[in-house]
């Protein structure tokens, strides 16, 4: 049998579902590993994780679901759902790869004055204090902190990493978008098939 035939078309979207229950369950206890051992404190941003991970495991479900019992009504739910989720992955891909320092400098000014859990983690993980410059008169979780003078500002630090990690979030972005696509066009493709097997229910 060719790969462009039932079968072949059934084991792909199965595999590729999968990868994403693969991913969400990885996004979902990395979250919980790190809000465990207090590697991040704010809530925000782990609930904001562990919450794309859970929508993702159930668009992985319901697409496996179809996929097995070839179910029309839940391959096109499915088939739509991806097809926006691939849209807006791949807008916001293109802004990380697109953002220039300035516009970087301004969304990390952003961030930084909008948690305080969030300044505590840089903080303590970089091992600086303050945004632009420390404020000696304040408090500080790094360890520089007891020496105040050899401390320095987060923001060079930030900004020096920032744009390598938006490239790299930007990447995985494209992938992942690209697979994304991948699913709409299988999952087309599969639910106008009939499998040509003896005794198969076809057309759910």
């Amino acid at each position: 049998m060719v790969c462009g035939g039932f079968v072949c078309t059934k084991k792909s979207l199965c595999a590729l579902n999968i990868l994403y229950v693969m991913v969400s369950l990885l996004l979902i206890g990395v979250a919980a590993w790190g809000k465990w051992f207090g590697l991040v404190s704010s809530i925000r941003v782990v609930a904001g994780v562990i919450g794309v991970g859970i929508f993702l495991l159930f668009v992985a479900f319901v697409g496996l679901c179809g996929a097995l019992m070839h179910h029309q009504v839940l391959l096109f739910f499915y088939m739509i759902i991806l097809f926006l989720v691939f849209m807006v992955q791949l807008s916001v891909s293109a802004a990380c790869l697109a953002i220039n320092k300035e516009q970087q400098k301004e969304l990390l000014e952003v961030g930084w004055n909008k948690s305080e859990a969030t300044q505590k983690d840089v903080e303590k993980t970089l091992n600086c204090c303050g945004f632009f410059h420390p404020n000696y008169n304040g408090t500080c979780d790094a360890d520089c902190f007891s020496n105040p003078l050899s401390c320095d500002p987060c923001a060079p630090i930030i900004q020096s990493h920032a744009e390598e990690v938006l490239r790299f979030v930007g990447g995985i972005g494209c992938f992942f978008s690209f697979t994304e696509i991948l699913g709409v066009w299988l999952t087309h493709r599969y639910r106008n098939q009939k499998d040509s097997r003896p005794n198969s229910g076809a057309f759910l």
